[in-house]
């Protein structure tokens, strides 16, 4: 009966040390991301421009601003001022980082030569945080930083 109980028991431990090993893979950054996103928090430079749901701040068009990549190679991104561009989209991994990479866009936002790239700061399916590698022209030259969330 001891060693009946033994054996169970060095089963039971077996089999919960596999299961707990098991883990799931992380999904792929580019799948976390593929969704519409929009605006909840924006910096220029340092300054906030835009909090979401406060009538008063500096910048109100961000409340239709909408980055979309639910499409796995096509984007679309309205900005702040109305426009709309469409073109592709790609993450770059690197060990220094991550970056988005919207390319290809039409009409061509101003000084870009129809290309935006972003430094990932973090991606959960709910908030995308990046900051453009860049200035933006529409914004007086400054780098900016968007807080953006997935409803």
């Amino acid at each position: 009966m001891k060693r009946i109980f033994t054996v169970l028991v060095m089963i039971a431990v077996a089999g919960t040390v596999m299961v707990s090993s098991c883990k799931k893979k992380p999904k792929p950054l580019s799948e976390v991301i593929g969704r519409v996103w929009s605006a909840q928090l924006i910096k220029h430079g340092s300054s906030v421009v835009y909090t979401k749901g406060v009538t008063t701040s500096p910048t109100p068009g961000y409340v239709n601003f909408r980055l979309d990549l639910s499409s796995p190679t096509s984007a679309t991104l309205k900005d702040f001022d109305g426009n709309t561009f469409t073109g592709q989209w790609e993450v770059q991994e690197t060990a220094s980082g991550n970056s988005l990479i919207l390319k290809n866009l039409t009409p061509q936002p101003t000084g870009t030569n129809g290309t935006i790239q972003f430094t990932i700061n973090s991606a959960s399916e709910t908030e995308f945080v990046i900051t453009r590698t860049t200035g933006s022209q529409k914004t007086g030259g400054t780098i900016n930083n968007y807080t953006l969330v997935s409803p």
